[in-house]
């Protein structure tokens, strides 16, 4: 037992310190030439456009859901009129980053996961370093600044499709005036916010991408490996954005609140 326990000590520590080479290795890729600007859009359009319709439509039910729960116990209240003001605090502080970034790294995170191990399980990455280039540079750099800069605006948009999904839900189950509600989104939000909610998913995507890099370039065991690569990497990212999300949060109440 003890030494299963040293074992999987020894192997933890392990992968966090090849995860910080990752992420020493990016950090000198980002600032020195060569720069692969094809494929960084390329991964644009993957990781920004191809989540777009996962991310809309949870947070479209989100704030759906959210705005039914909170009007029928603020309505005990008398308070119906300040549901606006409850989503647009949920939605733009915690709700639309976390669960944007969880859909991606659902997404997203598995999806690099998968192809860069079976380009390692095949050797692709290998071929790669004989023709003199960097698969950190050619792979690892145009997803972390995908995830980086898109991040942010998939938030944003998911943010705003869930106030307009407790508008629908205020104004056709609890009847609330459609002026009444967004004056009291509007009220409900301070610049401190707006800014929590643009700062948090950046860490997070940055999170996410690098986790699903470095489990799949440590990908082993043929194709089996690339699935238990890819279930790995959901796990693991989708903790993480959890983790992130508390620790960045905690970090920007102390330094803007």
């Amino acid at each position: 037992m003890a030494r299963a326990a040293e074992s999987w000590v020894k192997d933890a520590v392990l992968e966090v310190q090849e995860y910080v080479r990752l992420l020493a290795k990016v950090c000198r890729a980002v600032v020195t030439p060569p720069f692969y600007y094809r494929d960084a859009i390329q991964q644009f359009d993957q990781v920004g456009i191809g989540s777009l319709t996962v991310v809309l439509l949870a947070g479209l039910f989100t704030g759906m859901v959210l705005a039914l729960n909170s009007g029928i116990t603020l309505d005990q209240f008398g308070a119906r009129s300040m549901v606006g003001r409850l989503i647009s605090a949920s939605m733009v502080k915690e709700l639309g980053p976390v669960l944007s970034g969880l859909m991606v790294s659902g997404r997203v995170g598995s999806g690099i996961a998968a192809e860069l191990g079976s380009m390692l399980v095949t050797d692709q990455i290998a071929a790669l370093r004989a023709l003199g280039t960097d698969p950190v540079r050619k792979l690892v750099v145009p997803r972390v600044l995908a995830g980086v800069l898109m991040m942010p605006l998939l938030s944003i948009l998911a943010t705003g499709i869930g106030m307009v999904g407790g508008w629908i839900v205020s104004l056709l189950q609890f009847h609330v005036a459609s002026s009444i509600y967004w004056s009291s989104v509007v009220q409900g939000l301070y610049i401190q916010d707006i800014w929590m909610g643009i700062i948090k998913p950046i860490f997070i995507g940055f999170t996410i991408v690098t986790i699903g890099c470095h489990v799949g370039l440590r990908t082993t065991g043929g194709t089996q490996g690339v699935g238990n690569a890819t279930k790995l990497s959901v796990v693991a990212s989708s903790v993480a954005v959890i983790a992130v999300d508390f620790m960045v949060t905690k970090v920007l109440i102390v330094t803007m609140y």
